[in-house]
Order: structure tokens, then sequence, then C-alpha cells
């Protein structure tokens, strides 16, 4: 056994974990970051890069469809399954090797292998053990499936549907939260014949109901079914497909059934309540400082219980390397991390939806005003619908910031800036949104809720 000592140890290589590694250099430590797999970890190998680039496809094959609307001769003449596999592994590749370099250009060592964590704190790696003043855990998740419900052969998860080979003809899509959607509106683009299975009354069911309803109007217009409301039952496959059955007894035939029903923390076998973690469900008890019951461990990333976001856990691990460094680094909350879902149209939000507020606040201290995209020039001249919701305390700050429409997750941040500084909408209504663009939209409504709408009644 041969033991190796860093002032910090990092299991996991992924968002969160690479972050820490990264900002913990920076300010002096030495690091090591031990990953089974390849630094990235699921975001940038089999997540949140892989799958945006899938939608860019898509959406550059809606566009060669419907070129000659817009006065454009050009012609769709389908899918090549591995010219698109070759641009997302492109992708993929070339920000990998991107990291690999950042990564080794700070001095960074990283231990490839999975990793054990042991009291003292230290993780172990087969035969030799890393010993650090402090050790971060950031093992990140996977994805769950429901119980009794094996994956395999025609029964997909994300990852396996990012490997497939073929366009598949008709496929079931069970859960309609971000991964179903965004997957759901992938291959509908891709001219597959889609149906959603959610168990609750609506798509994105995180999200204000606004946007959900709005969301699943888009979606019938594209084509792509749901059924909502109605539990999953059962699946059998054959070798040519699936037979999905309901609770209500429906059935839907299809070529594969993804199982897109969230993810869950990657915590098991790795020592953690050995060396006196606390657990619960899975994910690891941390505080509000993403500190665990150990001292000098901590958590980041999917395994704390909240929003499983590659952002939220790369803010957390830059978070917990400046803690360990004594810099005090201000505490960012869930409500104020900002929310994408990459379909088309795109979903995006941040800070109280208007049910959450009305809750937290009383329904008659809450205000809420929706401008809906027909009005903004640059929405229309990009040939999207959708709506900005605003929500706010009565003559006080913006709480909720809402969006639905094609690239309003680039919006987001302004809605995030609002809700994290505390801003009213009289103090943001002054400021210019350059035109034509869509950002005016999120003006018009900060216009309004201050009571001097322009282009709304």
């Amino acid at each position: 056994m041969t033991d190796h000592t860093f002032d910090l140890v990092v299991l996991g290589g992924g968002s969160g974990g690479y972050a820490a590694a990264l900002r913990a250099a920076e300010l002096g430590k030495s690091v090591a970051l031990v990953e089974k797999d390849k630094v990235g970890g699921t975001c940038l190998h089999r997540g949140c890069i892989p799958t945006k680039a899938l939608l860019h496809a898509a959406e550059v094959a809606d566009t060669a469809r419907d070129a000659a609307t817009i006065g454009i001769r050009a012609t769709f003449e389908g899918i090549d399954p591995a010219g698109v596999r070759a641009y997302r592994e492109g992708i993929v590749a070339k920000k990998f090797k991107g990291l690999e370099g950042l990564v080794k250009s700070r001095g960074i060592t990283v231990v490839p292998g999975e990793g054990r964590l042991e009291a003292g704190p230290a993780v172990r790696v087969g035969d030799d053990v890393y010993r650090g003043t402090d050790v971060i855990l950031a093992t990140g998740s996977y994805s769950r499936t429901l119980p009794g419900l094996e994956i395999g052969g025609r029964i997909l998860t994300s990852e396996h549907a990012l490997e497939l080979d073929e366009i598949p003809s008709r496929v079931v899509i069970l859960g309609g939260g971000v991964i179903g959607v965004e997957f759901a509106s992938v291959w509908r683009s891709f001219g597959v014949d889609v149906t959603i299975v959610e168990a609750l009354d609506h798509l994105v069911p995180n999200e204000d109901v606004a946007l959900s309803k709005a969301l699943e109007r888009a979606f019938r217009r594209r084509g792509i079914a749901s059924s909502l409301g109605v539990r999953f039952q059962g699946v059998t496959q054959t070798p040519e497909g699936v037979t999905v059955t309901l609770e209500d007894g429906k059935t839907f035939e299809a070529d594969y059934l993804l199982v897109a029903v969230g993810r869950g923390p990657a915590t098991a076998g790795l020592g953690y309540e050995e060396a006196g973690v606390t657990i619960d469900r899975g994910f690891v008890v941390t505080d509000e400082r993403l500190r665990t019951s150990v001292p000098h461990v901590w958590a980041v990333g999917d395994i704390v219980p909240g929003l499983q976001l590659a952002h939220r856990g790369f803010q957390q691990g830059i978070f917990v390397a400046e803690e360990i460094a004594g810099l005090s680094p201000v505490v960012v909350s869930d409500t104020q991390i900002p929310k994408v879902t990459y379909s088309h149209p795109e979903v995006a939000s941040v800070g109280l939806t208007e049910a959450q507020a009305s809750e937290a606040h009383g329904a008659d201290a809450v205000v809420a005003y929706e401008y809906n995209l027909a009005g903004n020039g640059k929405s229309e001249i990009l040939g999207t619908g959708g709506i900005v919701k605003v929500v706010r305390v009565k003559e006080g700050p913006v709480i909720g910031v809402h969006l639905v429409g094609d690239r309003v997750g680039e919006l987001i941040t302004e809605g995030q800036l609002a809700v994290g500084w505390e801003a009213h909408p009289e103090d943001i209504a002054p400021f210019v949104h350059a035109h034509p663009t869509q950002s005016e939209a999120l003006g018009e409504a900060f216009l309004a809720l201050a009571g001097k709408p322009l282009h709304a009644l």
C-alpha cells in the first residue's frame, strides 16, 4: 500500500468535482482528482453536451424542412445517423481535450480508477490511499428506473438512446421531465412518432404551470403525443419492439421505450456510510455550506439533495474550494439557480413559480404578468411562439422569471440577476433592451409590472 498526501482529494471528476479541483489549484492547494471514467463526467460525455449537439442537429433538420416558408430553396433528404454521431462525438472530444489540458496546466494529479472513501479523511484507489486535509465527494448520479422495470434490449436509458445507430419509427418515452422532453423534441425533428407518458398532470411538472401548458400546446402542434395523469403499469418486449401498458389499460406499440424518470445519487458502495457520512435515501446530507457529518469531508453536485443540474454542481464545487480556503463565499440557493429545458420550444426559469410564491407570501401579496412572444419582433422573425411570465411581490421585488419559446434559455441570466439581486420592476424598467431582440419581451414584462406597459395592454 502506498500513501499519497494532498491538501485536497476530490472523488469524482464531473462538473462539481473538476470545478472544485480547478478552483482549489488556483488558490494554491495541491489537488488529487479521482475519476473512474473520464474527467468531465456525465455532463460532458453522456449528458448535457452530447444531447445539446443532438438538439442542434434537430434544429437544423427543422430549418431545412421549413426553408421554403422564408423564401430559401433547400431540400431535406433525411437524417444520417452516422454523420450526426460523428458531429456529436467531435464536439465532445474537443471539449474533453480542452478540459484535460486545463486540468494538467493547473498541476492537478488525476488518479484513474474507482475510489472509495475511508476515514482520515482519505480515498482508496486499489492499493493506493490518497489522504487529504479535506475531501470532496462529487460522484454524481445515474439514470433511475422504476421498480420491476429492467433496462435492456429495447428498454433504454438516455445513455443508451445516445448510442442508437438508427432512427426509430416509433418511440414511447416514460417521463415528461427535462430528459424525456428533450429526447422527444430531438426524435420528432428526426421524423419519429413520439408518445410521452407522464404520471403527473403536466409535462415539465416542476415548472410554472403556464410554461407546462404552453409546452404541451407546442408539442401537440409538432405532432408529439402525450399521455398525462395516468401511471405506467408495465412493458413487454420482443426482438422487434415494445408494448407499453398504462394503469387505465391503454397500450402503446413502439420500437423502443426510453425510461426518463430522473436520476439517482451515485453513493452506494463507495464507503460513505462506513466512513461516518450521513446518507438519506441515497443522498449525502450536508449543511448549507456543503459540510457533511464528517469533519473536512464535503459534498457537491447531484449527490446533494436539490436540483440535479451540471451548473449547480459546478457552482458548488467552486464554493467548497473557496470555503476550504477561508474566503467565505456567498451561498447560492436553488431558487436562484436557472433551469433550462433545451427542447423546441425551450423552457427556462429561475426563482419561484406563481403557485410557490402564493404559498410563501400569500396569494394577495403576489402579482404575476405574462407577455406573449407574439408581440416580440425577433420572435416573429424566428417563427417562435411562447410567453414570458414574471412574478413579483406586490410593491416588492421580482421573485420568479419563467419563459417558453425558442432560444429563451439565453435570456434567463437576466432573470437570475433580477431574482438574485431582489430587484423591483421599477428598478429594471428604465434599462433599455436592444431592438429587435427577444430580451425586449422581458423588458415589456418588467415595464408592465412597473405600471407602465408599452406594447401590452
